[in-house]
């Protein structure tokens, strides 16, 4: 495993350019990392970046052990006591004064990197996705705008002063509209709704999943759990790349979070390049794509020094 620091206030030297690309996790500013990387040198970018919700968004993890009558916090097997205990905790900032003017110089920086037949999934919800469809509109053309899919889903609370928002929204964006990858016969199917109305060969392979996602979040006690605050489901992404991209493709996440884009890519067959500032998703990712046996190239991106 290699590890390197290194400092380039305006982009990468031409020896790092050139090197053939390899599984990469970059440690800094996801701009300077952008603007190090070649014109038209990725087949998929999937970004998530922070909704701008104005909170610090964490998880705490627990784990459940045995306690003394009378002073635990649940009851198991048996009329056991159990109570819970913090093992850990990771948190990112998602305040923004302009968020905008944070995201546009980086999906500008996308675009460029993107080849002419490659694609953006760019995921946010509804606070923000109508002001970042006008700019991306603007950075694409409207016309090559898509779809938006709605990623669906029924867990948490539910307030009763409005509709519960249960969704996120992901647009997705090709550069060139009449040349696009998109695996329609790849993409795994899913059950009917009805599967008495449609016949016995129709009900065995499924149907085609339309632009509203029905999938769950990753389950607080699930195995795809790593306890990074709004880790994203393997499900969304395999269902992402499985259309989006082809094994040997070159996959960018900039907004990386726990990495969920870079084991997606490695089922794929998929290439992948990702980055994040925050040391907690490096520590989360150095522990996942060590477990998975994945070979990545461990990067560091140093400020510049103060003058």
């Amino acid at each position: 495993m290699l590890t390197e620091s290194l400092f380039f206030p305006h982009g990468f030297p031409a020896f790092v350019r050139i090197i053939g690309m390899e599984n990469r996790v970059y440690f800094g500013d996801n701009l300077a990392v952008l603007e190090s990387l070649p014109s038209a040198s990725v087949d998929l970018v999937y970004i998530d970046p922070p909704f701008n919700t104005g909170k610090v968004q964490g998880r705490t993890r627990i784990k459940t052990v045995r306690a003394e009558t009378g002073q635990g916090d649940r009851v198991g097997f048996g009329g056991n006591e159990y109570k819970s205990v913090a093992v850990g905790s990771s948190a990112y900032g998602d305040i923004f004064d302009d968020f905008l003017a944070f995201l546009e110089p980086r999906l500008r920086e996308a675009y460029r990197v993107l080849k002419h037949n490659g694609s953006l999934y760019f995921h946010i919800d509804y606070r923000e996705v109508h002001y970042c469809k006008i700019l991306l509109d603007n950075i694409f053309g409207r016309d090559h705008f898509l779809n938006e899919i709605i990623w669906a889903y029924d867990y948490g609370g539910r307030g009763k002063n409005r509709w519960p928002a249960k969704h996120d929204n992901i647009l997705l964006y090709v550069k060139d509209i009449e040349n696009y990858t998109f695996n329609w016969d790849e993409v795994e199917r899913i059950p009917y709704m009805a599967p008495g109305l449609v016949s016995a060969e129709k009900r065995e392979r499924g149907k085609f999943p339309t632009d509203v996602w029905w999938h769950t979040i990753v389950a607080t006690n699930g195995k795809e759990k790593t306890g990074y605050p709004t880790q994203k489901p393997m499900g969304v992404l395999r269902r992402i790349l499985q259309a989006s991209a082809n094994p040997g493709d070159v996959v960018l996440d900039f907004f990386a979070g726990s990495g969920t884009t870079g084991e997606a890519a490695l089922e794929r067959g998929c290439t992948f390049l990702l980055a994040d500032n925050n040391p907690q998703a490096i520590a989360v990712m150095r522990e996942r794509f060590a477990a998975l046996g994945a070979a990545v190239e461990w990067i560091t991106v140093e400020p510049p020094p103060v003058p």
